[in-house]
């Protein structure tokens, strides 16, 4: 409920308020272009041809804010600046624009300025606004003040645990640490929920005032026991009995970057990638080691399928930085993303060497490698990721599912079928784990009563999956109950209905049960949909002469229905 309140408050003012004249004759091909690039997400193009279209309409105030939205978006805020200006000097009244003007006031202190502007409605919005004036008031030095503002955004619906975070941090940036901490503790309604962010500013609390040991058992009940470098970092700092500094408000400018991260970390997923990146990408302008801001950022860029802009993002996070080798595995993402697997792989190389100990570097270069087909490649790095991954830790069982399938692609059928029952022993319930074994069974022809056993577990935890009902049509298809497995394989087809692999399955089915034009129809169909070399063949083969002469050729046995003592 609570997000749904900051976002109806956050978007209460319209993105696009403007309602003159789209563009002057002569410039509505740029404007179009830049329309279309801003609406496509290509914020670089869109700048390009706004600037254009502005250079014969200067005073177009849908251009203008097209143009100021699109250097935010790019991460260019402070170009957005002299366009905003015009904008609100010229009377035009749009959010954008004040954002822009506000962040920048910020940037420079002139925190009169953000109060007049609050004042006179010409802020981003009632949330960002309320807090907005409280961080200002703040900066003024005037902690009454603030205290009471930020009471004032406690007092909204849905907003008491929003804006009680934000009067923690400014406490805790004056020093008083006792009542900041307070206000984590001291709640009517039980103690507040924390994000990753807000449970870090707190441990830093704690260790103001001397409560490492409290600190570190907060760690231990929020993440257990396999930490992130920077919360690691923070442990053994506080195990060591160091005094944490506390760094996630230093300044009231910080506290209005911290303002516009939480509304955007609170819009992920409630509203468009692009309107949220606009909360993000002004955080990461108020606060250039925000690195938080800078993650989400490129993630939304991910997102919005603009790889290349993330790449730029990630690449922004220090090599000094915890959060280094999270913004390089997204950097390597999104590299492949963007048609670039060589450097790709490059990225998680130099990542594998300088991180050497972290599982998790290693186990994403086997996914890569084993999503480029790279299987003997891809094994390795599972070994390597394997060998570093604590005996407890039961999220090893992914890292074996995949080389187990990468050992069956590399007709290293035993090892599979180890890898596969020891991810089972840690999960055993696991539905793709009982689905990938439970059909390589089939394929093999080997324990069938377990592998129905194993897939049906699969279906009923993923009903949905056309992989998993393909693979319970085709086992019994394979136990010789074709009858039975007609309807699993139609439902396969169902949910997967353009999957080469499914429709020759239902294929062989229907000739099972004697619907042969049906089969050769379903073939057919197979054969559209672009099936790999050799099962293209297969099907031109049985589509000429049957199934039966086809299993005949290549020595296998007959189609017999079970029980059938023909």
């Amino acid at each position: 409920m609570a997000s749904k309140r900051i976002r109806a408050l956050v978007a209460a003012a319209a993105l696009l308020a403007t309602t003159a004249p789209v563009a002057a004759q002569g410039v509505s091909g740029d404007y179009l272009a830049a329309r279309q690039a801003r609406l496509s997400s290509d914020y670089r193009a869109a700048v390009h041809y706004y600037i254009r279209a502005l250079g014969a309409d200067p005073k177009n105030p849908q251009m203008l804010e097209g143009a100021a939205l699109s250097q935010l978006s790019l991460g260019a805020l402070e170009k957005g600046v002299p366009i905003a200006q015009r904008m609100d000097d010229n009377g035009v009244r749009s959010q954008i624009a004040s954002m822009v003007l506000i962040a920048d006031d910020v940037t420079h202190d002139r925190w009169q300025a953000v109060l007049d502007r609050v004042a006179a409605d010409r802020g981003v919005g009632p949330l960002v606004d309320g807090l907005m004036t409280a961080w200002a008031l703040a900066g003024q030095g005037d902690m009454t003040g603030a205290l009471a503002a930020f009471e004032k955004v406690e007092g909204q619906r849905g907003l008491r645990g929003f804006a009680l975070y934000h009067r923690s941090l400014a406490l805790a940036m004056v020093g008083d640490y006792e009542a900041a901490e307070a206000i984590y503790t001291d709640q009517k309604d039980g103690p507040l929920q924390m994000t990753r962010r807000g449970a870090m500013a707190r441990i830093e609390v704690l260790s103001q005032l001397g409560r490492n040991d409290k600190a570190i058992q907060l760690i231990e009940a929020l993440f257990g026991t396999d930490l992130d470098p920077a919360l690691a970092e923070m442990k053994q700092a506080l195990e060591a009995g160091e005094e944490l500094e506390f760094t996630h408000v230093r300044k009231a400018s910080d506290g209005v970057a911290e303002v516009f991260y939480s509304v955007a970390a609170a819009l992920r997923g409630e509203a468009s990638y692009d309107y949220t990146l606009l909360y993000s990408r002004t955080a990461e302008h108020l606060r250039r080691d925000h690195i938080d801001a800078l993650l989400l950022s490129a993630e939304l860029l991910e997102d919005l399928q603009r790889p290349e802009l993330a790449v730029e993002t990630y690449r922004r996070v220090p090599h000094d930085n915890p959060a280094f080798h999270a913004a390089e595995l997204g950097r390597a993402a999104a590299l492949r993303t963007a048609g670039k697997d060589d450097a790709a792989i490059e990225v998680l190389a130099q990542l594998a060497e300088t991180h050497s100990d972290m599982p998790v570097v290693h186990a994403t270069m086997g996914d890569f490698q084993r999503g480029l087909k790279n299987y003997a490649e891809a094994v390795r790095a599972y070994d390597a990721a394997l060998e570093l991954y604590g005996s407890e830790d039961t999220s090893r069982w992914f890292a074996l599912y995949a080389r187990g399938i990468c050992h069956e692609r590399l007709g290293d059928w035993p090892a599979a079928e180890k890898d596969f029952r020891a991810a089972l022993e840690l999960n055993p319930e696991q539905p793709q784990v009982l689905n990938y074994l439970g059909y390589s069974l089939v394929e093999a022809n080997e324990h069938l009563d377990e592998a129905l056993s194993m897939i049906e577990r699969a279906a009923a935890a993923r009903p949905e999956s056309g992989y998993i009902i393909d693979s319970l049509g085709w086992v019994l298809y394979r136990m010789g109950r074709y009858e039975d497995a007609v309807a699993y394989m139609e439902r396969a087809t169902e949910l997967m209905p353009v999957d080469a692999v499914v429709n020759d399955h239902l294929g062989d089915v229907y000739w099972a049960v004697g619907r042969e034009m049906e089969a050769h129809f379903q073939w057919l169909r197979a054969l559209s949909f672009d099936p790999e070399d050799k099962a293209a063949t297969r099907i031109r083969r049985k589509l000429k002469v049957g199934l039966d002469a086809v299993l005949a050729e290549e020595g296998s046995e007959p189609l017999t229905v079970a029980g059938d003592n023909r």
